[in-house]
């Protein structure tokens, strides 16, 4: 329960080494946790590449092994790339580790920005892409897509919520799933000398000839399908020990198996001529060629299916990490680098669900609205990283580090190429909002560093400030009647200042309360607490302004260096017995706030169970109604 607590209030968790391990990945748990936003992808990346080749005709959809093979070896660079960048910086942050480091301040900011960019709308895509296979597959849920998607996201969240462990250990599953149903489509179409189902090879008129422009737009589109592949490096800290190591073989093997499967299907799309269909996704038609439209033809598109909505969990996975460093650097507040139970940043987990969720309630749960600006972020964020990776090995000059530069200095190249392609073919699309929104985040972020930089001059962090001195102080106890609970709140006003006073509030209209008040003075100079009594009087039946009016009185006086009111309040042993207490200490707090300037303000909450045995006060004889706080 202690360490439950120390967790809840963000403070060192007490629990054994061992158990806040086990809540860390695996290196598996990782491939399944991290790595579903890029191996799903291969279920619409090969096709992004047909659906632009197809403008020119049959004959340019011959292109698309040759694109695919050079995406593979982009894929290979930032496999080698974020490889290194996990090694060179372990506490994670991929991108903006790098570039903070190595090409500065502004730099990193704009690689933060381009990544929470991308982490929102992967989880947005991924979740509408599954929820369009199952409307497909069930057209009469299609006018529930809305709401389908709300209640897929908020599953995942609840997941994650849960524990970054936990939910990866419910992706293993589906990840393996589709790894071996991919595997047999590949195995199975490449053993197959003809199609097992005759495809529709009907292609309309080429509007286009084949030019470096097409098939450039062509490659950048299929680039979609690398998205995902930075997300293990940004996550480094939630590996288990040792964590460098882990987050390397993961990247290996998402490297490994994401090749494979592209380069797979991409021959099997030259083997069976497969060419884009309005009704039938390119992936259906590799599988029915290879399987034959039979039951594994479904299991293979309900695997899919399953996949594309979990994808978005590579998302919760890396930005709530991400927003962690950036609240440890000042650029986000503070509560985003807070871990709550089982390790998780709870903080960075919801607000990425909720502006996952606005994009999915403002593109009415379509994922081509959302499909042109996916993928530009990310590849603003892999050439900054690569940059600056190019600039770390030129300092550091440790043995093989002109090699290693020149790996990450033509993966910069290619991904610079890659994000204007992305920019200048997507713009008319919506990829000019990027355009906007990423300037704008690192707008906030500098804007809450200058904050956080004037708070600290405030509170002189960094300073040596004078010796602490005993000054005058006067402590005010706000009180309603003579009680145990009233006994502890005038205990702790004695020990904390020199002087002591109890204020209560007379309603001077009502003679009712006119008489309660002189037998409340006669009641407590009859209990002597040592601490005198004084009385407000209010014509208005207000509680709070009497009690403010006379703070400031205090306060222009100026006889005090410090105010001091402690307001006691009961704290119930069960939630619900909330609604038997008033609200006193509630109204107070607000109005002193409000009203005051220099005042400090403490609610002390007692549990009722508790005040009986550490309140020994000797109460008068005659009985008082209970202070309820």
């Amino acid at each position: 329960m202690k360490a439950d607590a120390e967790r809840s209030r963000g403070l060192p968790d007490a629990r054994a080494p061992a158990d806040t391990e086990r809540e860390r990945l695996s290196a598996f748990g990782g491939l399944a946790a991290l790595s579903l936003d890029a191996l799903s992808s291969v279920a619409y990346g090969p096709e992004a590449i047909l659906l632009v080749l197809v403008t020119a005709g049959a004959a340019a959809l011959h292109y698309a092994l040759p694109i695919t093979g050079a995406i593979i070896v982009l894929l290979v660079a930032l496999v080698v790339s974020y490889r290194q960048v996990i090694a060179a910086y372990p506490g994670g942050g991929g991108a903006y580790a790098v570039a903070k480091e190595n090409l500065g301040t502004q730099a990193s900011l704009v690689a933060a920005g381009s990544l929470f960019v991308d982490y929102v709308l992967n989880a947005a895509v991924g979740v509408s892409a599954g929820i369009a296979a199952i409307t497909s597959a069930f057209p009469q849920l299609y006018p529930s897509r809305v709401w389908l998607c709300l209640a897929t996201l908020a599953v995942i969240t609840g997941l994650n919520l849960w524990g970054v462990a936990e939910s990866a250990r419910v992706f293993m599953v589906p990840t393996v799933a589709f790894i071996v149903s991919i595997a047999a489509v590949i195995i199975g179409g490449l053993v197959r000398a003809h199609p097992a189902v005759p495809l529709n090879h009907n292609v309309g008129s080429a509007t286009e000839v084949v030019g470096l422009l097409l098939i450039l737009r062509a490659f950048a589109s299929g680039c979609s399908a690398l998205t995902g592949v930075e997300a293990i490096a940004n996550a480094v800290p939630e590996f288990r020990k040792p964590r460098a190591r882990r987050a390397r073989h993961t990247e290996e093997w998402l490297g490994i198996l994401l090749g494979g499967m592209l380069i797979g299907l991409g021959v099997l799309i030259r083997k069976f001529d497969v060419a884009p269909h309005p009704s039938i996704t390119v992936l259906a038609q590799i599988t029915e060629a290879s399987l034959g439209h039979n039951a594994a033809f479904y299991v293979v598109q309900f695997v899919t299916m399953i996949l594309l909505a979990l994808a978005a969990n590579t998302s919760f996975g890396g930005l709530p990490v991400l927003a962690g460093l950036l609240a440890r650097d000042n650029f986000l507040p503070h509560v985003f680098g807070l871990r709550a139970d089982r390790q998780v940043h709870r903080y960075g987990v919801v607000v990425l669900a909720v502006f996952a969720a606005a994009l999915l309630v403002a593109a009415s749960g379509d994922t081509q609205a959302l499909v042109p600006l996916f993928a530009v972020g990310v590849f603003i964020g892999f050439t900054l990283s690569q940059a600056g990776m190019v600039r770390h090995w030129r300092a550091q000059r440790t043995p093989g580090w002109m090699y290693r530069a020149v790996i990450n200095g033509g993966g910069a190249v290619l991904t610079a190429a890659t994000t204007i392609i992305e920019l200048v073919s997507k713009f008319t699309e919506g990829a000019w909002l990027i355009v906007l929104v990423i300037p704008a985040l690192v707008l906030m972020f500098n804007r809450i560093s200058r904050t956080y930089g004037k708070m600290g001059e405030l509170l002189g962090l960094g300073e040596t400030p004078s010796p602490p001195a005993k000054k005058p102080s006067q402590v005010i106890v706000p009180v309603n009647s003579i009680s145990r609970l009233t006994a502890a709140g005038i205990s702790a006003a004695l020990s904390l200042g020199e002087e002591a006073v109890a204020v209560r509030v007379c309603y001077d209209d009502d003679p009712d309360e006119i008489a309660a008040d002189k037998s409340f003075r006669e009641r407590w100079q009859q209990w002597r607490p040592n601490v005198p009594l004084l009385t407000l009087h209010s014509t208005h039946r207000s509680l709070a302004r009497p009690i403010v009016a006379y703070l400031r009185q205090i306060e222009h006086d100026d006889s005090y260096h410090q105010l001091v009111v402690l307001i006691p309040e009961a704290q119930p042993t069960r939630f619900w017995q909330l609604i038997f207490f008033n609200q006193r200490g509630v109204i107070l707090d607000r109005a002193i706030r409000r009203g005051t300037e220099n005042v400090v303000l403490c609610r002390l909450r007692f549990r009722l169970e508790h005040l009986a045995s550490e309140t020994e006060a000797v109460l008068p004889p005659a009985p008082a109604a209970p202070d309820s706080g």
